[in-house]
């Protein structure tokens, strides 16, 4: 919003360019305004008269007579039950037309009755635990699936630990039961073998009883390792372990048949963890193994394929319409990460697949 002294300074310019022979539309153009605008600066004064300004009332607004017999009726023992989107027709089967849908929505909301009563208040949400991996065992998570065994009801029970960093599989293990004794064995043996010393490492996992057991929270407690846990019912605050699963379970070689031993099953878990920390290109990563981004080798690895695309680039640069590929390595991870980190996951991954 301009000054008077900013717009008789704008008409002072306006008039010098409309005796140099130019058009006032093409003038005012220039200056960003239009000619009604200064027309009514003209005519009117500069002084802008717009907050002062009394609007009169649409034609088609309700008077105030109408507006306090709409509220009553809203607000009576046969109606207040009801939403306004169920009042309008029932008062039309009636054969009576009191205002619109939205005019009824916006009379209560700006009397501020638009309000969601108890047996239909939304439930509130506790918001999930936030944590953030900038270096290999950080952060942890994990959980139990079920192997089908060839006893009908009857499982195996595969337990697996990944390192949310560097999606390294750091600890795994296959029983015939869930048991929180066995998972304070797994832990306590994965903790030792990653060098895990106290305070370092976060351990996040849902609301089984395995997990919440009083002998793991017992082994987690005298190991320094601090427990988080997902909110009940809540599956995707664990999406590391449960996209784990769903890689092992999809493996072209995964067995059409249920296992026959637990001997059999240890076997298989055994190649796939194999696989999947040594060979597996992991596409969250740049494409590079887990246990190259767990040992830090994925930074020199990456700026290798880099100087491949620039030299490719080099020698044909007719084939190449944008940037290379995007080969920068990948920085901290976030496990339920904030509303503003997941927006910029997003945009930096579709700029990763554009590039």
């Amino acid at each position: 919003m301009s000054t008077p002294e900013q717009r008789a300074k704008l008409l002072e310019l306006l008039d010098e360019a409309v005796a140099a022979g130019a058009r006032l539309v093409r003038a005012c153009q220039v200056l960003g305004l239009t000619a009604r605008t200064v027309q009514r600066w003209r005519r009117g004064g500069l002084e802008d008269g717009r907050p002062r300004a009394q609007r009169p009332s649409p034609a088609n607004a309700l008077s105030p007579e109408e507006r306090e017999r709409a509220l009553a009726l809203l607000c009576s023992p046969e109606w207040c039950d009801l939403s306004p989107k169920q009042v309008v027709p029932r008062l039309a089967d009636e054969g009576l037309y009191i205002a619109s849908e939205s005019t009824l929505y916006r009379l209560l909301r700006k009397a501020k009755l638009l309000r969601h009563r108890a047996a239909s208040r939304p439930a509130k949400r506790r918001e999930p635990h936030r944590h953030e991996a900038d270096a290999p065992n950080q952060v942890w998570t994990w959980d139990i699936s079920y192997l089908a065994s060839t006893v009908r009801g009857q499982f195996y029970y595969l337990y697996l630990v990944v390192d949310l960093y560097s999606r390294k599989v750091v600890g795994w293990q296959v029983h015939e039961s869930e048991d929180t004794e066995l998972a304070a064995a797994l832990i306590t043996e994965a903790c030792y073998q990653e060098g895990v010393s106290r305070q370092q490492l976060i351990l996040h996992s849902d609301n089984g009883s395995p997990m919440t057991g009083a002998t793991l929270l017992a082994t987690l407690q005298a190991l320094g390792v601090t427990p988080s846990f997902s909110r009940p019912r809540v599956s995707n605050d664990n999406p590391y372990s449960e996209s784990l699963f769903r890689t092992a379970k999809y493996r072209p070689w995964y067995p059409e048949r249920p296992f026959a031993s637990l001997a059999e099953a240890r076997a298989w878990v055994e190649r796939f963890v194999a696989w999947y920390n040594h060979e597996h290109r992991h596409s969250a990563i740049r494409f590079v193994t887990p246990h190259q981004r767990h040992a830090a080798e994925d930074h020199g690895l990456l700026a290798q394929r880099e100087v491949v695309y620039r030299a490719a680039r080099a020698r044909r640069p007719e084939r190449w319409s944008g940037h290379t590929r995007n080969w920068t390595p990948i920085g901290s991870v976030w496990l339920n990460p904030p509303n503003a980190k997941r927006r910029s996951f997003t945009a930096s991954t579709l700029n990763d697949v554009n590039t």
